[in-house]
């Protein structure tokens, strides 16, 4: 079952963002802490109830998985048009259960709710040398809007 997350959810979700933190600090930990996690306790209850960062849990007996997102909307800007965005801040299938396609359930499930809120387009960001995401996210149709680039001075 997909549905949206409740405060009741929030030890799973610091559990499966712990997940999240590992595979961000394995690829690049020049950039990402070791055993944190991007929100406390206290901000994810905050979040939970921000209608405009909608966050949706796969449940089957325990949260199995998340996808954090954002509704961005530009407006009257000068150089781009008007359009509203879904964009998918964070996803993540727990590691026991993965390869049983709740990433593919959950994505549709968020890329429907985008369509039925008037979005334009699903968004998101994969770290290079995040190969198995990059992968997934090709294979649900995503392709390259843009391209981010560094050179590390160090």
């Amino acid at each position: 079952m997909i549905r949206k997350a409740e405060h009741r959810d929030i030890g799973r979700l610091m559990e499966l963002l712990r997940q999240v933190g590992g595979v961000h600090n394995g690829i690049r930990p020049d950039l990402f802490k070791g055993n944190v996690t991007k929100y406390d306790e206290a901000e994810l209850a905050g979040l939970l109830d921000d209608e405009s960062k909608p966050v949706f849990v796969y449940e089957d007996g325990e949260v199995m998985a998340h996808a954090f997102c954002q509704i961005n909307e530009t407006k009257d800007h000068r150089l781009l048009q008007d359009v509203k965005t879904l964009y998918i801040d964070d996803i993540c299938v727990d590691e026991a259960a993965r390869g049983r396609h709740i990433g593919r359930a959950l994505y549709e499930y968020v890329r429907d709710y985008a369509r039925s809120i008037g979005c334009y387009n699903v968004t998101l960001n994969v770290w290079e040398g995040n190969d198995a995401a990059l992968q997934f996210y090709k294979s649900m149709g995503m392709k390259v809007q843009k391209t981010g680039m560094e050179m590390i001075l160090n």
